[in-house]
């Protein structure tokens, strides 16, 4: 790997939150504004959602790999693919783009529908239990389990060395895509708590109080994923003379 400058803390939390603000507006975006404008459904939405972390990676990648989602964070971490000092940078920049995202989209929103709410019911929340709509909380649990599990390790896959990184936006922007296809009926999907904070924060009631687990199950995920990439691969830390994973330009998604 050639030797390249670190991009400095400014830098990473500057480029997650323009990215994960990008997310934001590309997924919840597309639900409460496009689908409410113009019609369509959940697979309108999953494509927003994987055309966002497309657009993103190639937009914000070279900086910091385009985390964009505290579970990816924790996974690389955990796989001792980041450094920990950089953990909680990255998860700042992820945190305020979610919330300028969110706030965004709420804008937008009441700026064209005067009598705009937003609430668990219209603002593109995360919830469980078949009151809201959605399935139950174990329904819950093995979908954001699993399929964050399948997002990290498909991350991970993209970051392995010869990977054509032209290629590693598409790969994962379909995987993102895949994966709300897969689980919108279930728990609106997260797979991303930064993705569910920056709705709930807006929306409140039940979106807040069920928060907890749209944060606790996607980062259990994240170590099922890594567990499972270690597995496959045989090994988890860079070969020696590598740099650690956020430490160079290109964190996550390509070498």
């Amino acid at each position: 790997m050639s030797e390249v400058e670190a991009p400095s803390t400014a830098r990473i939390i500057l480029a997650e939150a323009i990215g994960t603000a990008i997310l934001m507006l590309g997924g919840p975006g597309t639900a409460v504004i496009g689908i409410n404008a113009a019609g369509g459904g959940p697979l309108a939405v999953a494509l927003g959602f994987g055309f966002a972390l497309l657009v993103a990676v190639y937009a914000i990648g070279h900086v910091s790999g385009c985390h964009i989602n505290p579970a990816v964070t924790f996974g690389l971490w955990l796989v001792k693919q980041l450094d920990g000092k950089r953990v909680p940078v990255y998860i700042a920049g992820q945190v305020i783009g979610a919330a300028t995202g969110g706030l965004i989209i709420w804008l937008i929103a009441s700026g064209r529908d005067s009598g705009f709410d937003a609430s668990p019911a219209t603002f593109a929340t995360n919830l469980w239990d078949t009151g809201n709509g959605f399935a139950g909380f174990w329904p819950m649990v093995l979908v954001e389990v699993v399929l964050t599990a399948v997002l990290v390790f498909v991350v991970l896959s993209t970051g392995r060395r010869g990977y054509s990184a032209p290629v590693a936006g598409v790969h994962v922007g379909i995987t993102l895509a895949l994966i709300h296809m897969i689980s919108i009926p279930i728990d609106n999907t997260s797979v991303n708590p930064a993705r569910s904070f920056g709705t709930a924060l807006f929306a409140g009631g039940d979106a807040i109080e069920q928060l907890w687990a749209f944060v606790v199950f996607p980062l259990i995920g994240a170590g099922f994923g890594g567990l499972l990439w270690v597995m496959l691969e045989g090994e988890s830390v860079p070969e020696d003379g590598d740099e650690i994973a956020g430490d160079d330009d290109l964190a996550a998604i390509a070498e």
